[in-house]
């Protein structure tokens, strides 16, 4: 039996609407989907509007309570602090450059340099002392020797019987690179004042200079204005990277009051690092 036209009709719309319900729940999820943003778009707030005011305010409120970094000098300061020494010796004070706690003692400085705890110093805080003792920062105490001496100039490296529990080698810089004008920093005991950290910069370079009481004549140096009285010979004169560039070995004294006038003298490190067996790194 032959269908008619219209019984052909339904059953291919019967299909075609089969067909569409497999579709239905991605149709229904577009649809609420829509319906969602039709909302949103009709109710959202307008946005907000910020002005050259509202960011002035807001650096303004940064700035106030946002800590401040830390000055070059003082994370200098950090860095050579383990390293620094405290050289006292009995028998002996150099002229110009130690300081009486009783007769016949002296007070200079010195600078950690390896992990033996071998201590670079000026030579004449030590040379003729009956005893040598060493005191690091982290208060231990030592009996300490030389182990090398540089008269021409005027370096000496010392050795302590017992290290200290805490300390680090400074770090040394070649001074190559070093120019007139560059920032450096003296660290060591001013008239027995442990520790202590003056600033300047580099006044000249490749000077001359004869210590105190001496007919010595001293080549190479660095000349800086950073302040250094007696008790600085032998401390590190240092770079802005904390960097050991000297070892402070006098100062300028025209007047013989033993006061800083504003020069002083550095061996430089890659010549005062041959007295501990290598060059400056």
């Amino acid at each position: 039996m032959t269908s008619s036209p219209a019984s052909k009709w339904r059953q291919r719309r019967q299909g075609i609407w089969r067909k569409l319900g497999k579709f239905a729940p991605v149709a229904a999820g577009a649809l609420a989907a829509l319906i969602v943003v039709a909302i949103y778009s009709a109710t959202r707030p307008e946005p907000n509007r910020v002005t050259l005011d509202d960011v002035e305010e807001s650096l303004a409120e940064l700035l106030a309570t946002a800590p401040l970094p830390p000055a070059v000098s003082a994370m200098v300061y950090q860095t050579i602090l383990p390293s620094l020494v405290v050289i006292r010796t009995e028998g002996v004070v150099s002229e110009g450059e130690g300081i009486d706690e009783e007769p016949g003692v002296g007070i200079g400085s010195g600078v950690i340099i390896n992990g033996e705890a071998a201590i670079l110093t000026a030579l004449h805080n030590v040379e003729g002392a009956t005893e040598i003792e060493a005191i690091f920062a982290d208060g231990t105490r030592s009996p300490a020797i030389i182990v090398t001496e540089q008269p021409e100039n005027d370096i000496a490296v010392l050795m302590p019987d017992t290290r200290p529990e805490i300390f680090a080698p400074a770090t040394l810089g070649g001074t190559g690179r070093v120019r007139i004008g560059d920032e450096v920093f003296a660290v060591g005991n001013p008239l027995g004042l442990a520790g202590s950290m003056s600033a300047g910069v580099i006044s000249g370079l490749d000077r001359s200079f004869s210590p105190v009481g001496t007919d010595q004549r001293m080549e190479g140096l660095i000349q800086f204005d950073a302040a250094v009285n007696p008790g600085n010979s032998g401390g590190p004169l240092m770079n802005r990277s904390g960097h050991v560039i000297g070892i402070v070995t006098g100062l300028v004294n025209p007047t013989k009051q033993e006061v800083f006038i504003g020069i002083g003298f550095a061996v430089p490190i890659d010549v005062a690092a041959d007295a501990a067996g290598g060059p400056a790194r």
